[in-house]
C-alpha cells in the first residue's frame, strides 16, 4: 500500500516537474524572442539611418560628377568649334586657289586653240605652196612626181647593188670565220681535256701455255677435248706452230672472252677432259657476266650520270667486249660522252643530256646480232623501253646523220662521235688503203664534166667538189651531187657514209678608181 502511494507520488512529482520545466522554458524562449526582435528593430533603424546618409553622400558625388562632365563637354565643344573654324578657313583658301588655277587653265586652253588654228592655216598655206612648187617642177622637168621617184629609186638601186652584195659577202665571210674559229677552239679544248688510253683491238685472243706439251692435252685423245671445247664455247681454237700459245678466234667478243677465261682456268688446273671443260666454261661465263656488270657500272660512274636503268647498265658492260674497226665500243662511248659534255659546257647546252646521249649512242651494238635492224633503230627502241627522255633519244638517233638534229646536244653528240672515231690510232686501218680510198674519191669526182677541183676531207667522210659556174647551173649542181654519190656507193668500199658537197661559186668583181 505504502509502496503504491510512493510510486504515485513519484509519478505525480515527475509530471509536475515536467510541466514546471516546460513553463520555465517557454518563458525563457519568449524573453529571447522579444530581445531578438528589439535587436532586429534596432539594426534596421541603424541601417536605415546609414542608408540615408550614404544616399545623401552619393547624391552629392553624382552632382559633382555631372558638373565636372558638363565643364569638360563645354571645353571640348569650344575646342572642336575652333578646329572647325580653322578647317573652314583652309577650305575657303583652297577653293580660292582652285578658282584661280581653273581660270589660268581656261586662258591657256584658249591660247592653245588659237595656236592650233594658226598652225592649221600655216599647214594649209605650206601644202598649197608645196603643190605649186611640185607642179612647177613637173612642168620644168617634164616628169610627174611618180616618174621622178621611180627614176631616183632605180638610180640608187643600181649604184648600191654591187656595194650591198660585196658587204653581204664580207659579213658572211666574217661570220663563217668567227664560227669556224670558235668551233675549232671548243673542239681543241674538249679534245685536250679528254685523254683516251686505248688502242685498236682485234678479233682474236691468245692464251699463253706453260709448255708446248699442253697443246696435246688440249687436243685430247683423238681430238675429243678440242671438239668439246669448240662445241661448248662456240669459238675456233687454233693450235699451230706458235710456241707456247694457242689462238681463240671468234667474231662474238663475249663468247671469245668466255672461252679465253675457261681455257686459262683449264690450263691452270691441268685437268682437261669434256666434263671439266663444261664445268670451267660455266664458271667462266659467270665470271664474264660479273665483269660485264662491273664494266657498265664503272662506265656510268666515270661519266658521272645517274638514274640509268639496270638493263642499260648491263648492255653498256657488253660494249666492253665489242669493237668497231678495232676500236673498243665502250671506251669509245665513254670518250664520246666526255667530249660531248665538255663541248656542251663551253656552249651553255645541257651537259647531262649530252653526256647521257654520248654514252648511250652505240647501245644498239650490244644486241644488234640478236635483233633485226640497225644498231641505231635498236638503240632507239631500247632507250624508249627503259624510260630515257626524248631529248636523249633524239640526240642519240642523230649521231649518224639519219635524222636532222633539232637540238644543240644532238649536234654535239654527232661531233663527239666523229672526233672519237677519226682520232689517229683509234681505229685500225692501214695508211695505204686510206690514201688509196681518198685518191679514188677525188678521181671519181674529177671524172664528171664541169668539175674544176675536188677534195676528199674529214678522213674521207666528205668530198667537196668545186664546179665551173659557166658549165654547171644551180639545178644541175644537185643532179651532179646525186650522180657522184651514187657512183661512189657503187665503186668504193668504205665504212659509214660519205657526204658529197657540190659548190658553185659566182663572183662579181668591181674596182674603186
Amino acid at each position: 500500500m505504502n509502496t503504491t502511494l510512493t510510486i504515485v507520488a513519484a509519478v505525480a512529482a515527475a509530471g509536475l516537474g515536467i510541466i514546471i520545466g516546460y513553463v520555465l522554458r517557454r518563458i525563457t524562449a519568449e524573453a529571447k524572442i522579444r530581445s531578438a526582435e528589439e535587436e532586429a528593430r534596432r539594426i534596421v533603424n541603424q541601417a536605415r539611418q546609414e542608408g540615408e546618409a550614404a544616399k545623401r553622400e552619393a547624391l552629392v558625388e553624382a552632382r559633382e560628377e555631372v558638373h565636372r562632365l558638363r565643364n569638360d563637354l563645354e571645353r571640348e565643344t569650344r575646342e572642336r568649334r575652333h578646329e572647325l573654324q580653322q578647317m573652314e578657313r583652309r577650305l575657303v583658301q583652297k577653293e580660292e586657289a582652285l578658282d584661280r588655277r581653273a581660270a589660268q587653265m581656261e586662258r591657256k586652253e584658249q591660247e592653245l586653240k588659237e595656236q592650233e588654228r594658226r598652225i592649221a592655216r600655216l599647214e594649209q598655206e605650206a601644202a598649197r605652196i608645196k603643190a605649186e612648187c611640185a607642179a612647177e617642177l613637173e612642168r620644168i622637168a617634164g616628169l610627174t612626181h611618180a616618174e621622178a621617184r621611180d627614176i631616183l629609186f632605180r638610180q640608187v638601186e643600181e649604184e648600191t647593188k654591187a656595194e650591198l652584195g660585196q658587204r653581204i659577202r664580207e659579213w658572211e665571210a666574217e661570220a663563217k670565220a668567227e664560227a669556224d674559229r670558235r668551233a675549232r677552239e671548243i673542239i681543241a679544248l674538249a679534245v685536250q681535256r679528254c685523254a683516251a688510253d686505248y688502242v685498236a683491238e682485234t678479233t682474236v685472243s691468245v692464251v699463253e701455255l706453260p709448255s708446248d706439251d699442253m697443246k696435246g692435252r688440249i687436243i685430247g685423245r683423238e681430238g675429243r677435248n678440242i671438239r668439246t671445247f669448240e662445241s661448248v664455247t662456240g669459238v675456233d681454237l687454233i693450235i699451230d706452230d706458235t710456241p707456247e700459245a694457242v689462238v681463240i678466234s671468234c667474231f662474238d667478243p663475249i663468247r671469245r672472252e668466255k672461252a679465253r677465261v675457261a681455257l686459262e682456268k683449264l690450263v691452270a688446273d691441268g685437268r682437261i677432259h669434256p666434263a671439266r671443260i663444261e664445268e670451267m666454261y660455266e664458271k667462266a661465263s659467270r665470271e664474264v657476266e660479273q665483269r660485264i656488270r662491273e664494266a657498265g657500272e664503272q662506265a656510268v660512274y666515270d661519266v658521272g650520270i645517274h638514274g640509268l636503268h639496270p638493263e642499260l647498265v648491263k648492255l653498256l658492260g657488253r660494249l666492253a667486249f665489242r669493237t668497231s674497226y678495232g676500236q673498243n665500243v665502250l671506251k669509245h662511248s665513254i670518250e664520246v660522252a666526255h667530249l660531248a659534255g665538255l663541248m656542251a659546257g663551253e656552249l651553255g647546252a645541257d651537259v647531262k643530256v649530252a653526256k647521257r646521249a654520248g654514252l648511250l649512242h652505240d647501245i644498239g651494238k650490244a644486241v644488234d646480232h640478236e635483233h633485226e635492224g640497225t644498231h641505231l633503230s635498236i638503240g632507239m627502241e631500247l632507250l624508249a623501253r627503259y624510260g630515257e627522255s626524248e631529248a636523249v633519244i633524239h640526240a642519240m638517233a642523230c649521231h649518224h646523220g639519219d635524222f636532222e638534229p633539232q637540238t644543240l646536244e644532238a649536234v654535239l653528240v654527232t661531233a663527239a662521235d666523229a672526233l672519237s672515231a677519226a682520232r689517229p690510232g683509234a681505229r685500225r686501218e692501214t695508211l695505204e688503203s686510206y690514201i688509196k680510198r681518198l685518191r679514188q674519191l677525188e678521181e671519181i669526182a674529177d671524172s664528171f664534166d664541169g668539175v674544176e677541183k675536188s677534195y676528199a676531207i674529214h678522213a674521207g667522210r666528205e668530198v667537196r667538189i668545186i664546179v665551173k659556174p659557166d658549165r654547171v647551173g644551180d639545178d644541175e649542181a644537185y643532179t651532179l651531187a646525186r650522180n657522184i654519190a651514187r657512183r661512189i656507193q657503187d665503186e668504193v668500199q668504205y665504212p659509214g657514209q660519205i657526204k658529197v658537197v657540190v659548190i658553185r661559186e659566182t663572183r662579181a668583181v668591181d674596182y674603186a678608181r
